[in-house]
């Protein structure tokens, strides 16, 4: 994991800057597809059209070389301010705390978590 640290916060940057960037990079291989992932990954790439000033800002990138995983934590915000969403745009604002754990397989990603309190995001935007 450590030869991969680099490549690894250059994925999680990636996946955190634009959803609707997301690719894996051609270095690192799931070793199997969820559809459940992809799904979420869809929803979150269509999150950016009633959020289109979406964004992330990564607070926290560590490497657990013993455990063989890697977790992320970030702050994601953003204003509905475009059509789209569940209801017509309401101005209102998301800040909500979003963490990716990903487990490793040599270079594969076997395994990927993401920790975020949707119910209170969807409160703030006033969708729920």
């Amino acid at each position: 994991i450590h030869d991969h640290s680099l490549l690894i916060e250059g994925f999680v940057h990636r996946r955190l800057d634009r959803a609707d960037e997301v690719r894996l990079l051609p270095e690192l291989r799931t070793v199997r597809h969820r559809p459940d992932t992809h799904a979420s990954m869809e929803w979150m790439k269509g999150l950016f059209t009633p959020v289109p000033n979406g964004n992330y800002e990564l607070r926290s990138f560590a490497v657990d070389e013993d455990r063989q995983n890697v977790a992320a934590y970030a702050v994601f915000r953003g204003t509905h301010t475009g059509e789209g969403g569940p209801v017509p745009p309401t101005g209102k604002s998301v800040e909500g705390d979003y963490v990716y754990v990903m487990q490793f397989d040599d270079d594969k990603i076997r395994h990927l978590t993401k920790i975020w309190n949707d119910g209170i995001s969807l409160q703030q935007l006033g969708w729920a």
